[in-house]
């Protein structure tokens, strides 16, 4: 079942706490591009959007190519990023939403038990 069928199956009260829940959580795209641009060598948008084992790869690349490449590999990588962090934002966003619902539904269900 997707997220949408189980948004529609909740009560006004459950779609309320939904949603202050989902405001809480939900990764800001301003913020991820303010990461992305002052620290985006550093992996900072990647960290932020729960991606730890390639944001710190790329901060690796980083530390360990800057000196000898003049920073190429990481300005490659920070372009392709470019283009995918909006499905990053997306993709973490739906997760996000997704954990909540299961919550809910999991409160839901233990209290029709």
């Amino acid at each position: 079942m997707d997220n949408l069928e189980l948004k529609n199956q909740l009560n006004e009260k459950q779609l309320a706490i939904f949603n202050q829940e989902f405001d809480k959580k939900k990764k800001n795209p301003v913020v991820a591009w303010l990461l992305w641009f002052f620290l985006g060598g550093l992996g900072a948008h990647r960290l932020y959007l729960g991606k730890t084992a390639s944001g710190f790869v790329l901060m690796g690349v980083t530390l360990l190519t800057a000196w000898f490449t003049f920073g190429i590999p990481t300005f490659i990588w920070l372009i392709i990023d470019a283009f995918l962090l909006p499905g990053m934002i997306g993709e973490k966003n739906k997760e996000i939403e997704t954990e909540i619902l299961n919550q809910i539904k999991g409160v839901v269900e233990s209290e029709n038990a």
